[in-house]
Protein backbone atom coordinates (compact mmCIF):
# COMPACT_ATOMS: atom_id res chain seq x y z
CA UNK A 1 0.00 0.00 0.00
CA UNK A 2 1.70 3.62 -1.17
CA UNK A 3 1.32 6.32 1.10
CA UNK A 4 -0.70 8.42 -1.61
CA UNK A 5 -3.73 6.21 -0.71
CA UNK A 6 -4.42 4.76 3.22
CA UNK A 7 -7.17 2.94 3.85
CA UNK A 8 -7.76 3.25 7.62
CA UNK A 9 -11.56 1.88 7.75
CA UNK A 10 -11.88 -1.43 9.58
CA UNK A 11 -13.95 -3.80 10.51
CA UNK A 12 -16.33 -3.14 13.94
CA UNK A 13 -17.08 -5.23 16.44
CA UNK A 14 -19.26 -2.94 18.64
CA UNK A 15 -20.55 0.56 17.52
CA UNK A 16 -18.43 3.90 18.53
CA UNK A 17 -19.55 5.15 21.88
CA UNK A 18 -20.92 8.73 21.18
CA UNK A 19 -18.87 11.57 21.61
CA UNK A 20 -19.16 15.10 23.10
CA UNK A 21 -19.68 16.05 19.29
CA UNK A 22 -23.16 13.66 18.56
CA UNK A 23 -23.78 10.38 17.87
CA UNK A 24 -23.98 11.15 14.22
CA UNK A 25 -20.12 11.57 13.88
CA UNK A 26 -19.52 7.48 14.72
CA UNK A 27 -21.36 6.68 11.49
CA UNK A 28 -19.60 9.80 9.16
CA UNK A 29 -17.36 8.63 6.26
CA UNK A 30 -14.55 10.63 5.54
CA UNK A 31 -12.10 11.58 2.82
CA UNK A 32 -8.98 13.80 3.33
CA UNK A 33 -7.43 15.13 0.58
CA UNK A 34 -4.05 16.85 1.25
CA UNK A 35 -0.78 16.54 -0.37
CA UNK A 36 1.60 16.92 2.61
CA UNK A 37 1.91 13.79 4.68
CA UNK A 38 1.75 15.43 8.46
CA UNK A 39 -1.15 17.37 8.02
CA UNK A 40 -2.91 14.14 6.96
CA UNK A 41 -1.84 12.27 9.50
CA UNK A 42 -2.82 14.83 12.24
CA UNK A 43 -6.09 14.72 10.66
CA UNK A 44 -6.59 11.11 9.97
CA UNK A 45 -5.53 10.24 14.26
CA UNK A 46 -7.68 13.40 15.07
CA UNK A 47 -11.02 11.80 13.33
CA UNK A 48 -9.87 7.68 12.98
CA UNK A 49 -11.79 7.30 17.26
CA UNK A 50 -15.12 8.88 16.18
CA UNK A 51 -16.08 8.36 12.74
CA UNK A 52 -17.12 5.37 10.91
CA UNK A 53 -14.44 5.50 8.02
CA UNK A 54 -11.95 7.73 6.91
CA UNK A 55 -9.62 7.51 4.29
CA UNK A 56 -6.74 9.58 2.69
CA UNK A 57 -5.07 10.68 -0.69
CA UNK A 58 -2.36 12.30 -1.24
CA UNK A 59 -3.19 13.94 -4.68
CA UNK A 60 -6.57 14.71 -6.45
CA UNK A 61 -6.23 11.95 -8.85
CA UNK A 62 -6.57 9.00 -5.93
CA UNK A 63 -9.19 11.22 -4.50
CA UNK A 64 -10.87 10.81 -8.10
CA UNK A 65 -10.21 6.62 -7.68
CA UNK A 66 -11.81 7.03 -4.21
CA UNK A 67 -14.92 8.69 -5.03
CA UNK A 68 -15.31 6.43 -7.97
CA UNK A 69 -15.89 3.27 -5.53
CA UNK A 70 -16.86 4.71 -2.22
CA UNK A 71 -19.56 6.96 -0.91
CA UNK A 72 -17.95 9.47 1.26
CA UNK A 73 -20.54 11.96 3.75
CA UNK A 74 -17.82 14.47 3.85
CA UNK A 75 -14.26 15.39 2.04
CA UNK A 76 -11.75 17.69 4.04
CA UNK A 77 -9.64 19.35 0.73
CA UNK A 78 -6.50 21.19 0.57
CA UNK A 79 -6.67 24.09 -1.64
CA UNK A 80 -3.26 24.39 -2.33
CA UNK A 81 -1.92 21.26 -4.08
CA UNK A 82 0.67 20.90 -7.04
CA UNK A 83 -0.91 20.74 -10.08
CA UNK A 84 -4.74 21.20 -10.35
CA UNK A 85 -5.63 23.31 -7.12
CA UNK A 86 -8.45 21.71 -4.27
CA UNK A 87 -11.16 24.20 -5.75
CA UNK A 88 -10.67 23.55 -9.20
CA UNK A 89 -10.61 19.66 -8.67
CA UNK A 90 -13.82 20.23 -6.41
CA UNK A 91 -15.18 22.10 -9.23
CA UNK A 92 -14.89 19.64 -11.66
CA UNK A 93 -15.96 16.90 -9.77
CA UNK A 94 -19.42 18.79 -8.21
CA UNK A 95 -19.90 18.30 -12.12
CA UNK A 96 -19.19 14.54 -12.62
CA UNK A 97 -21.74 14.42 -9.17
CA UNK A 98 -19.66 14.76 -6.37
CA UNK A 99 -22.88 15.01 -3.56
CA UNK A 100 -20.17 15.14 -0.41
CA UNK A 101 -20.08 18.03 1.25
CA UNK A 102 -16.28 19.90 1.37
CA UNK A 103 -14.27 21.32 4.27
CA UNK A 104 -11.47 23.32 2.18
CA UNK A 105 -8.28 24.06 4.61
CA UNK A 106 -5.98 27.12 3.54
CA UNK A 107 -4.19 29.20 4.35
CA UNK A 108 -5.48 32.41 2.66
CA UNK A 109 -9.44 33.72 3.37
CA UNK A 110 -9.92 36.24 1.57
CA UNK A 111 -12.85 37.20 0.00
CA UNK A 112 -11.63 36.05 -3.62
CA UNK A 113 -11.41 32.74 -2.21
CA UNK A 114 -14.35 32.65 -0.32
CA UNK A 115 -16.18 33.27 -3.40
CA UNK A 116 -14.67 30.84 -5.53
CA UNK A 117 -15.34 27.89 -2.38
CA UNK A 118 -18.89 28.65 -3.01
CA UNK A 119 -19.26 28.93 -5.72
CA UNK A 120 -17.34 25.30 -6.17
CA UNK A 121 -19.86 23.74 -3.53
CA UNK A 122 -17.41 23.79 -0.34
CA UNK A 123 -19.72 24.57 2.91
CA UNK A 124 -16.63 25.01 5.41
CA UNK A 125 -13.09 26.93 6.15
CA UNK A 126 -10.10 25.88 8.57
CA UNK A 127 -7.40 28.34 8.36
CA UNK A 128 -3.87 27.07 8.41
CA UNK A 129 -2.06 26.43 11.15
CA UNK A 130 -5.36 24.94 12.67
CA UNK A 131 -5.72 22.86 15.53
CA UNK A 132 -7.64 19.72 16.52
CA UNK A 133 -10.92 20.94 17.92
CA UNK A 134 -10.91 23.26 14.97
CA UNK A 135 -11.00 20.08 12.57
CA UNK A 136 -13.71 18.27 14.66
CA UNK A 137 -15.89 21.25 15.09
CA UNK A 138 -15.95 21.47 11.14
CA UNK A 139 -16.96 17.94 10.98
CA UNK A 140 -19.30 17.75 13.46
CA UNK A 141 -21.34 20.88 11.60
CA UNK A 142 -21.23 19.22 8.19
CA UNK A 143 -22.68 16.04 9.95
CA UNK A 144 -25.17 18.00 11.70
CA UNK A 145 -26.19 19.77 8.08
CA UNK A 146 -26.51 16.14 6.29
CA UNK A 147 -28.72 14.71 8.82
CA UNK A 148 -31.24 17.30 9.17
CA UNK A 149 -30.80 17.67 5.13
CA UNK A 150 -31.95 14.33 5.24
CA UNK A 151 -34.11 14.24 7.92
CA UNK A 152 -36.30 17.36 6.76
CA UNK A 153 -35.99 14.90 3.02
CA UNK A 154 -37.23 11.39 4.39
CA UNK A 155 -39.94 13.52 6.69
CA UNK A 156 -41.34 14.44 3.29
CA UNK A 157 -42.56 10.72 2.73
CA UNK A 158 -42.69 9.68 5.86
CA UNK A 159 -45.66 12.20 5.78
CA UNK A 160 -46.91 11.24 2.39
CA UNK A 161 -47.50 7.40 3.06
CA UNK A 162 -50.63 9.22 4.63
CA UNK A 163 -50.25 7.60 8.18
CA UNK A 164 -46.84 9.01 10.67
CA UNK A 165 -48.06 5.87 13.28
CA UNK A 166 -47.90 3.10 11.25
CA UNK A 167 -46.65 -0.11 13.48
CA UNK A 168 -43.49 -1.57 13.07
CA UNK A 169 -44.59 -5.04 15.17
CA UNK A 170 -47.07 -7.71 13.24
CA UNK A 171 -49.60 -7.82 15.71
CA UNK A 172 -51.56 -11.26 15.88
CA UNK A 173 -51.49 -14.89 16.81
CA UNK A 174 -52.97 -16.50 14.19
CA UNK A 175 -51.59 -19.08 12.55
CA UNK A 176 -51.09 -17.53 8.75
CA UNK A 177 -49.52 -14.32 11.03
CA UNK A 178 -47.41 -16.53 12.89
CA UNK A 179 -45.88 -18.31 9.94
CA UNK A 180 -44.77 -14.26 8.14
CA UNK A 181 -43.25 -13.47 11.76
CA UNK A 182 -41.00 -16.79 10.99
CA UNK A 183 -40.42 -15.92 7.10
CA UNK A 184 -39.24 -12.15 8.42
CA UNK A 185 -37.23 -13.15 10.94
CA UNK A 186 -35.09 -15.18 8.24
CA UNK A 187 -35.09 -13.14 5.70
CA UNK A 188 -34.18 -10.04 7.85
CA UNK A 189 -30.41 -10.33 8.31
CA UNK A 190 -30.14 -10.91 4.19
CA UNK A 191 -30.23 -8.39 1.92
CA UNK A 192 -32.20 -10.12 -0.77
CA UNK A 193 -35.12 -8.36 -1.71
CA UNK A 194 -38.87 -8.60 -0.81
CA UNK A 195 -42.28 -8.33 -2.59
CA UNK A 196 -45.30 -7.71 -0.17
CA UNK A 197 -48.57 -8.69 -1.56
CA UNK A 198 -52.01 -8.82 -0.60
CA UNK A 199 -55.40 -6.72 -0.74
CA UNK A 200 -55.49 -3.11 0.62
CA UNK A 201 -55.70 -2.70 3.75
CA UNK A 202 -54.09 -5.96 4.86
CA UNK A 203 -51.27 -4.29 6.60
CA UNK A 204 -48.28 -4.18 3.95
CA UNK A 205 -45.93 -1.37 5.18
CA UNK A 206 -46.09 -2.83 8.86
CA UNK A 207 -44.75 -6.31 7.34
CA UNK A 208 -41.97 -3.94 5.70
CA UNK A 209 -41.50 -2.30 8.98
CA UNK A 210 -41.20 -5.19 10.96
CA UNK A 211 -38.74 -6.54 8.54
CA UNK A 212 -36.85 -3.43 8.89
CA UNK A 213 -37.03 -3.62 12.82
CA UNK A 214 -35.60 -6.98 12.89
CA UNK A 215 -32.44 -6.26 10.47
CA UNK A 216 -29.60 -4.92 11.75
CA UNK A 217 -30.65 -1.67 9.74
CA UNK A 218 -33.11 -0.73 12.34
CA UNK A 219 -31.44 2.35 13.57
CA UNK A 220 -31.07 3.62 9.78
CA UNK A 221 -33.86 5.14 7.72
CA UNK A 222 -36.85 3.49 6.75
CA UNK A 223 -38.43 5.60 3.65
CA UNK A 224 -41.75 4.63 2.34
CA UNK A 225 -42.26 5.90 -1.29
CA UNK A 226 -45.58 5.33 -3.40
CA UNK A 227 -44.46 4.97 -6.74
CA UNK A 228 -48.18 6.07 -7.90
CA UNK A 229 -48.24 9.26 -6.40
CA UNK A 230 -44.70 10.44 -8.01
CA UNK A 231 -45.66 12.23 -11.47
CA UNK A 232 -44.20 10.53 -14.52
CA UNK A 233 -41.88 13.18 -15.81
CA UNK A 234 -40.33 13.40 -12.17
CA UNK A 235 -39.78 10.19 -10.49
CA UNK A 236 -36.47 9.19 -11.97
CA UNK A 237 -35.48 13.03 -10.67
CA UNK A 238 -36.96 12.03 -7.35
CA UNK A 239 -35.84 8.38 -6.82
CA UNK A 240 -32.14 8.97 -8.35
CA UNK A 241 -31.67 12.94 -7.29
CA UNK A 242 -29.50 15.41 -9.80
CA UNK A 243 -27.06 17.70 -10.53
CA UNK A 244 -27.45 20.89 -12.65
CA UNK A 245 -26.47 24.18 -13.44
CA UNK A 246 -27.27 27.53 -11.76
CA UNK A 247 -27.43 30.91 -13.86
CA UNK A 248 -24.55 31.82 -12.66
CA UNK A 249 -22.22 28.36 -13.35
CA UNK A 250 -22.63 27.07 -9.50
CA UNK A 251 -23.42 23.36 -9.62
CA UNK A 252 -26.65 22.38 -7.87
CA UNK A 253 -27.28 19.29 -6.22
CA UNK A 254 -30.18 17.67 -5.23
CA UNK A 255 -30.31 14.34 -3.59
CA UNK A 256 -32.96 11.99 -4.45
CA UNK A 257 -34.77 9.22 -2.48
CA UNK A 258 -31.91 6.53 -2.66
CA UNK A 259 -29.10 8.56 -1.70
CA UNK A 260 -31.34 10.09 1.60
CA UNK A 261 -31.95 6.56 2.52
CA UNK A 262 -28.46 4.87 1.65
CA UNK A 263 -27.87 2.74 4.34
CA UNK A 264 -31.59 1.91 4.82
CA UNK A 265 -34.40 0.50 3.99
CA UNK A 266 -36.58 1.73 0.77
CA UNK A 267 -39.73 0.10 0.99
CA UNK A 268 -41.61 1.26 -2.78
CA UNK A 269 -45.32 0.69 -2.70
CA UNK A 270 -47.28 0.28 -5.70
CA UNK A 271 -43.87 -0.95 -7.71
CA UNK A 272 -46.89 -2.06 -10.48
CA UNK A 273 -47.01 2.22 -11.30
CA UNK A 274 -43.52 2.76 -11.63
CA UNK A 275 -43.50 4.30 -15.12
CA UNK A 276 -41.37 2.09 -18.27
CA UNK A 277 -38.37 3.67 -18.05
CA UNK A 278 -37.22 4.09 -14.50
CA UNK A 279 -37.84 0.28 -14.25
CA UNK A 280 -34.79 -0.54 -16.68
CA UNK A 281 -33.35 2.01 -14.29
CA UNK A 282 -34.32 0.17 -11.24
CA UNK A 283 -33.74 -3.09 -12.18
CA UNK A 284 -29.60 -1.71 -13.12
CA UNK A 285 -29.48 -0.69 -9.23
CA UNK A 286 -30.77 -3.94 -7.75
CA UNK A 287 -28.52 -5.81 -9.53
CA UNK A 288 -25.28 -3.63 -9.32
CA UNK A 289 -26.09 -1.25 -5.98
CA UNK A 290 -25.02 1.75 -7.87
CA UNK A 291 -27.03 4.96 -8.78
CA UNK A 292 -26.25 7.44 -11.48
CA UNK A 293 -28.02 11.08 -10.72
CA UNK A 294 -29.58 12.81 -13.78
CA UNK A 295 -27.06 15.29 -15.30
CA UNK A 296 -24.25 12.84 -13.71
CA UNK A 297 -21.11 11.29 -15.49
CA UNK A 298 -20.48 9.26 -12.21
CA UNK A 299 -22.17 5.99 -10.40
CA UNK A 300 -22.43 6.36 -6.53
CA UNK A 301 -22.28 3.16 -4.78
CA UNK A 302 -25.36 2.61 -2.71
CA UNK A 303 -26.35 0.17 0.20
CA UNK A 304 -29.89 0.00 0.41
CA UNK A 305 -32.42 -3.00 1.21
CA UNK A 306 -35.14 -2.96 -0.85
CA UNK A 307 -38.87 -3.87 -0.19
CA UNK A 308 -41.82 -3.73 -2.84
CA UNK A 309 -45.31 -4.09 -2.59
CA UNK A 310 -48.50 -4.07 -4.57
CA UNK A 311 -51.97 -4.88 -4.43
CA UNK A 312 -52.36 -5.57 -8.34
CA UNK A 313 -51.27 -8.53 -10.11
CA UNK A 314 -47.82 -8.85 -10.98
CA UNK A 315 -47.62 -11.42 -13.51
CA UNK A 316 -50.92 -9.80 -14.97
CA UNK A 317 -49.00 -6.78 -15.84
CA UNK A 318 -46.38 -8.69 -17.24
CA UNK A 319 -48.52 -10.69 -19.59
CA UNK A 320 -49.91 -7.27 -20.56
CA UNK A 321 -46.31 -5.75 -21.36
CA UNK A 322 -46.97 -3.27 -18.32
CA UNK A 323 -43.84 -3.77 -16.05
CA UNK A 324 -40.70 -5.77 -16.88
CA UNK A 325 -40.39 -9.76 -16.78
CA UNK A 326 -36.72 -9.10 -15.85
CA UNK A 327 -37.65 -7.07 -13.05
CA UNK A 328 -40.45 -9.22 -12.14
CA UNK A 329 -38.25 -11.92 -11.74
CA UNK A 330 -35.48 -10.20 -10.02
CA UNK A 331 -37.73 -8.50 -7.18
CA UNK A 332 -39.98 -12.15 -6.87
CA UNK A 333 -37.14 -13.40 -4.73
CA UNK A 334 -39.72 -14.12 -1.56
CA UNK A 335 -43.12 -13.42 -2.02
CA UNK A 336 -45.11 -13.06 1.31
CA UNK A 337 -48.50 -12.74 0.53
CA UNK A 338 -50.01 -10.66 3.40
CA UNK A 339 -53.52 -12.22 4.60
CA UNK A 340 -57.37 -10.62 4.55
CA UNK A 341 -58.58 -9.94 7.80
CA UNK A 342 -61.53 -12.50 7.56
CA UNK A 343 -58.87 -14.91 6.98
CA UNK A 344 -57.40 -14.20 10.82
CA UNK A 345 -60.28 -13.38 13.10
CA UNK A 346 -58.58 -14.44 15.72
CA UNK A 347 -56.13 -11.49 15.86
CA UNK A 348 -59.18 -8.73 15.74
CA UNK A 349 -59.26 -8.79 19.70
CA UNK A 350 -55.88 -7.81 19.60
CA UNK A 351 -55.89 -5.28 16.88
CA UNK A 352 -59.22 -3.27 17.96
CA UNK A 353 -57.67 -3.04 21.60
CA UNK A 354 -54.34 -1.57 20.26
CA UNK A 355 -56.59 1.02 17.73
CA UNK A 356 -58.80 1.63 20.83
CA UNK A 357 -55.55 2.37 22.98
CA UNK A 358 -53.94 4.87 20.26
CA UNK A 359 -56.79 6.60 18.99
CA UNK A 360 -58.25 7.65 21.72
CA UNK A 361 -55.30 8.06 23.13
CA UNK A 362 -54.37 10.42 19.82
CA UNK A 363 -57.69 12.01 20.04
CA UNK A 364 -57.88 12.95 23.68
CA UNK A 365 -61.84 11.07 24.31
CA UNK A 366 -62.41 8.08 26.57
CA UNK A 367 -61.69 4.82 24.92
CA UNK A 368 -64.83 2.53 24.22
CA UNK A 369 -65.40 -0.62 26.00
CA UNK A 370 -64.81 -3.74 23.70
CA UNK A 371 -67.39 -6.02 25.29
CA UNK A 372 -68.36 -9.49 23.99
CA UNK A 373 -71.14 -8.28 21.83
CA UNK A 374 -69.10 -5.79 19.76
CA UNK A 375 -66.07 -8.46 19.39
CA UNK A 376 -68.40 -11.52 18.56
CA UNK A 377 -70.14 -9.25 15.40
CA UNK A 378 -66.66 -7.70 14.32
CA UNK A 379 -65.62 -11.45 13.90
CA UNK A 380 -68.94 -12.17 12.17
CA UNK A 381 -68.21 -9.20 9.50
CA UNK A 382 -65.96 -10.04 6.57
CA UNK A 383 -64.34 -6.73 6.33
CA UNK A 384 -63.75 -5.74 2.61
CA UNK A 385 -61.03 -3.44 3.83
CA UNK A 386 -59.52 -5.50 6.24
CA UNK A 387 -57.49 -4.00 9.00
CA UNK A 388 -57.86 -0.54 7.41
CA UNK A 389 -61.55 -0.34 7.80
CA UNK A 390 -61.32 -1.99 11.01
CA UNK A 391 -59.11 0.83 12.82
CA UNK A 392 -61.09 3.32 10.64
CA UNK A 393 -64.41 1.96 12.26
CA UNK A 394 -62.93 2.33 15.74
CA UNK A 395 -62.04 5.90 14.74
CA UNK A 396 -65.47 6.65 14.07
CA UNK A 397 -67.08 5.00 17.02
CA UNK A 398 -64.29 6.55 19.29
CA UNK A 399 -65.71 10.05 17.89
CA UNK A 400 -69.24 9.96 18.06
CA UNK A 401 -68.81 7.65 21.31
CA UNK A 402 -70.31 4.59 20.74
CA UNK A 403 -70.10 1.67 18.81
CA UNK A 404 -72.49 1.14 15.27
CA UNK A 405 -75.88 -0.41 15.98
CA UNK A 406 -74.66 -3.61 14.02
CA UNK A 407 -71.81 -4.00 15.66
CA UNK A 408 -73.09 -3.19 19.72
CA UNK A 409 -75.59 -5.66 20.59
CA UNK A 410 -75.86 -9.51 20.17
CA UNK A 411 -78.14 -11.31 18.47
CA UNK A 412 -80.66 -10.89 21.23
CA UNK A 413 -80.26 -6.67 21.53
CA UNK A 414 -78.54 -7.50 24.40
CA UNK A 415 -74.59 -6.50 25.19
CA UNK A 416 -73.35 -9.17 26.40
CA UNK A 417 -70.74 -10.36 29.33
CA UNK A 418 -67.20 -8.88 29.32
CA UNK A 419 -64.85 -9.54 26.49
CA UNK A 420 -62.39 -11.35 28.71
CA UNK A 421 -64.69 -14.13 30.54
CA UNK A 422 -63.88 -17.68 29.44
CA UNK A 423 -67.31 -18.20 28.61
CA UNK A 424 -67.25 -15.40 26.35
CA UNK A 425 -63.98 -16.75 24.73
CA UNK A 426 -66.01 -20.21 24.19
CA UNK A 427 -68.83 -18.24 22.67
CA UNK A 428 -66.79 -16.51 20.34
CA UNK A 429 -64.48 -19.08 19.09
CA UNK A 430 -67.34 -21.73 18.77
CA UNK A 431 -69.69 -19.62 16.39
CA UNK A 432 -66.52 -18.54 14.44
CA UNK A 433 -65.80 -21.93 13.64
CA UNK A 434 -69.27 -22.39 12.45
CA UNK A 435 -69.30 -19.24 10.41
CA UNK A 436 -66.37 -20.91 8.63
CA UNK A 437 -68.38 -23.74 8.40
CA UNK A 438 -71.23 -22.36 6.83
CA UNK A 439 -73.28 -23.39 9.52
CA UNK A 440 -72.32 -27.03 9.32
CA UNK A 441 -72.34 -27.68 12.90
CA UNK A 442 -70.85 -31.80 12.40
CA UNK A 443 -67.75 -29.89 10.35
CA UNK A 444 -67.64 -27.46 13.34
CA UNK A 445 -67.62 -30.55 16.02
CA UNK A 446 -65.12 -31.89 13.40
CA UNK A 447 -62.48 -28.87 13.86
CA UNK A 448 -62.88 -28.04 17.19
CA UNK A 449 -62.13 -31.81 18.83
CA UNK A 450 -66.22 -32.40 20.46
CA UNK A 451 -69.08 -33.92 19.76
CA UNK A 452 -72.00 -32.94 17.79
CA UNK A 453 -73.88 -33.12 20.92
CA UNK A 454 -71.77 -30.77 22.25
CA UNK A 455 -72.51 -28.24 20.12
CA UNK A 456 -76.18 -28.67 19.39
CA UNK A 457 -76.20 -28.08 23.61
CA UNK A 458 -73.82 -24.71 23.47
CA UNK A 459 -76.25 -23.62 20.54
CA UNK A 460 -79.53 -24.25 22.26
CA UNK A 461 -78.00 -22.46 25.14
CA UNK A 462 -77.53 -19.49 22.98
CA UNK A 463 -80.53 -19.65 21.12
CA UNK A 464 -78.68 -20.61 18.06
Amino acid sequence: MTTAHLNLSRPRTEPRAQSEFGIGLATASVLVVDDEPGIRNFIVKILQPLVGRIEQAANTEVASRLLDANHFDIVILDNVMPGTTGLEWLGEQRKLGLFADTILITAFADMDTAIEAMRAGAVDFVLKPFRSNQILNAVARCVDRVNLRRENYLLKYELASGNTQVRSRLLGTSPVIENIRATLERAAPLPTPVLLTGDTGTGKEVGARALHVMSDRAEKPFVPINCATISGDMVEHELFGQIRQDQTGRTIRQDGVFMNANGGTLYMDEIVELPAPVQAALLRVIEHRKIRPVGSSREVPLDLRFIFATNGNLQEAVAQSRFREDLYHRINVLNIQMPVLRDRIGDIKELALMFIQQISKSLGVAPLTLSEGVLLNMSRYDWPGNVRELRNLIERSLIVGEWPAEFATGQDGEEVEAVDSLAAVERRHILTVLDACDGNRAEAARRLGVSRKTIDRKCAMWNG
